[in-house]
């Protein structure tokens, strides 16, 4: 053997160790990475359940705000009825009222002045 050949083992050899104590962080690399991996899927597979009730909820709510816009219209429809009723009414009804209350206003006047009169 050589210098060159012994050289050469012991660079081998140094090769070797550096070799081996590179593997041991990447078969711990390695683990953890399986580890994430199987979080990944058990968040996965808790997750889509989750979605899937939301799109589920929203899609209800959203059945529920059309019916809510629906009842809103109606409302809003039956408060200018009920508006317009109270106009035709106040009219028909409240100018002949407001005619009457001044009648028997002027009746009562008139019968209070007639009673005053005779009694002096």
């Amino acid at each position: 053997m050589s210098v060159g050949d012994i050289a050469g083992l012991i660079a081998a050899v140094a090769f070797v160790a550096l070799v081996g104590f590179l593997a041991v962080p990447l078969v711990k690399l390695g683990r953890v990475l399986d580890e994430a991996r199987d979080s990944v899927k058990e968040v996965t597979a808790h997750s889509v359940p989750i979605i899937d009730e939301a799109a589920v909820t929203l899609t209800q709510a959203n059945n529920q705000l059309v019916r809510v816009d629906t009842i809103t219209t109606r409302v809003a429809e039956i408060s200018t009825n009920v508006s317009a009723l109270t106009s035709l009414v106040s009219a028909t009804v409240g100018a002949p009222l407001i005619k009457f209350a001044a009648f028997s206003y002027s009746v009562r006047s008139v019968l209070s002045g007639l009673g005053r009169g005779s009694k002096k």
